[in-house]
């Protein structure tokens, strides 16, 4: 079957490019950026462009959606990417007749969430510590309407820390290996038991502070520890809430606003 990628470009995104087709997944690449593979089947435009949308699900049998804003930015940036096109995404699902979608949230939907002494349920109510978690909150919510009103299957991947070995001591607990990312999509892509599910997407780390409870009962069997790595010695992130350096006050609305003054953004 034909699985439709979108921010492909990106650093999950180019990642599960890899990966996926050794499940056996033919892919098709959606980006605002031209994909450097020759002879790749590949959409270029905007995730706010409905035409582009309908051009890039024609003949696929589901949706991978991690295209938008991956980290915090001003409102408009916010808005424009990831509810405006969160929303288109999922309308062009629904005139193309596609009703399965692994949707990208992130750990920073619920990251004012304390930590605690017990695994958290993926299923943890939210608590954003950031607009981009608000954005990623509202697009949680949108499957669960498209599942509830239209009969869609939906996984929400409360994304941890993506990156190829633990950056820093938060990441000994909320690490996930490019290979488990790979397996845990191609889990939610295959279950026939998914109709909507919140999972947290991390590896199976000894350290972990989230349940991979939702991830399993879906075929999620990640094989990759943080623990394997050397402790980091550094650390700026806070540890006692789930949003880490999100939480801090140089994430607020006016702080990011002013950084992105200056950048020239």
């Amino acid at each position: 079957m034909t699985v439709l990628l979108t921010g492909s470009q990106g650093r999950i995104g180019s990642s599960l490019t890899a990966l996926l087709p050794g499940y056996g997944w033919q892919l098709r690449t959606f980006d605002r950026l031209p994909s450097p593979a020759t002879g790749a089947d590949h959409v270029v435009g905007e995730l706010t462009d409905p035409r582009a949308l309908d051009q890039a699900l024609a003949g696929v049998s589901a949706v991978v959606h991690l295209a938008g804003q991956p980290t915090e930015a001003p409102w408009p940036v916010i808005r424009e990417s990831n509810l405006e096109g969160t929303f288109q995404l999922f309308e062009a699902a629904r005139r193309a007749g596609v009703r399965r979608v692994v949707y990208a949230s992130s750990n920073h939907a619920v990251g004012f969430t304390p930590r605690g002494s017990a695994e958290l349920p993926a299923d943890t109510p939210p608590r954003p510590d950031t607009l981009y978690g608000v954005s990623k909150v509202f697009g949680e919510a949108l499957g669960r309407y498209y599942c509830d009103r239209y009969g869609f299957q939906v996984a929400c991947l409360r994304i941890g820390t993506f990156a190829d070995r633990p950056p820093d001591r938060r990441a000994q607990s909320s690490w996930l290996a490019p290979a488990d990312c790979a397996h845990l999509v191609d889990s939610c892509l295959h279950s026939d038991s998914l109709s909507y599910a919140l999972i947290w997407a991390i590896s199976a780390n000894r350290d972990r502070w989230w349940s991979l409870a939702a991830g399993q009962e879906l075929g999620y069997q990640p094989t990759y520890d943080a623990s394997q790595f050397d402790r980091p010695e550094d650390d700026p992130a806070p540890l006692d809430l789930v949003g880490g350096l999100f939480t801090a006050p140089w994430f607020g609305i006016d702080e990011v606003a002013e950084r992105y003054r200056k950048d020239g953004r």
